[in-house]
């Protein structure tokens, strides 16, 4: 747990991806990978046809990339791939046949916002709170950007990049299209999210599939776009403004 994890259990045709880290299940590159490439395999598993996405409780669903790991950027290239974390798990919940039901118990910062997105359908508390504080180090939610615009719209997408210390509640995001179906508290949740995972694990799996290639559509160049973001924020985490903002935020 020092370094996180991410675990699968498959129960009548249920797959439960979850991911867990002690700083608040924030992301490092190590964790995004591994979360990435569990993500392919599960879609490619015969034995499951739904995907529950889900965190550690308490605490937040997701605190974001490792800040550890964006201090520490010393030159482009490993910038770039430290802002490619992300977009490999938007990447893999995008080509994934299945349907994603994101389980989202708690807030949701930066690159969590992006992986709600991506998923197919959210259920959230209502402690459920989302922000995009990239702008508030010195960056811009590039990489996750056009996931949360396809989601949400540019209006509200551009509220939550432009207010990077403001707290969207959770009654904002549904009404914005970013969760689907909000609950008062964990057992809701369950309860919610159980009930519609048991329905899509009786449903038809060809269907569900052309489903979501409709959901997706319009994205085809995403494998290009993505990377093309993270190089920007790779090379903008190097300026001096960029600097000086993450060690101020450091410092609270």
């Amino acid at each position: 747990m020092e370094s996180g994890h991410v675990s699968v259990e498959t129960t009548n045709a249920i797959a439960t991806v979850r991911f867990g880290h002690p700083k608040g299940n924030s992301l490092p590159g190590s964790l995004l990978s591994l979360l990435a490439t569990t993500i392919d395999a599960v879609a490619a598993d015969a034995a499951s046809r739904v995907i529950v996405l889900r965190s550690n409780e308490p605490g937040p669903f997701c605190a974001g990339a490792s800040f550890d790991e964006l201090k520490a950027i010393a030159d482009a290239e490993t910038g770039k791939e430290f802002f490619l974390g992300f977009a490999k798990v938007i990447l893999a919940m995008r080509r994934c046949p299945k349907l994603i039901l994101a389980r989202v118990h708690g807030k949701a910062v930066g690159g969590g916002v992006g992986i709600v997105a991506a998923s197919d359908y959210a259920v959230a508390t209502v402690a459920a709170s989302v922000r995009l504080s990239e702008l508030a180090v010195g960056i811009g939610p590039f990489v996750v950007g056009p996931v949360i615009e396809r989601k949400i719209g540019l209006g509200a997408f551009q509220a939550l990049a432009v207010d990077a210390t403001g707290w969207r509640d959770a009654a904002w995001a549904e009404r914005h299209g970013l969760f689907a179906q909000i609950v008062d508290d964990g057992s809701a949740l369950d309860a919610a999210v159980g009930a519609l995972a048991g329905q899509l694990a009786r449903s038809n799996p060809e269907a569900m599939a052309k489903l979501k290639q409709i959901f997706w559509e319009g994205t085809e160049d995403w494998d290009a776009r993505l990377p093309e973001r993270a190089a920007m924020s790779g090379t903008l985490v190097l300026s001096t403004f960029t600097r000086n903002a993450i060690a101020a935020f450091a410092a609270r």
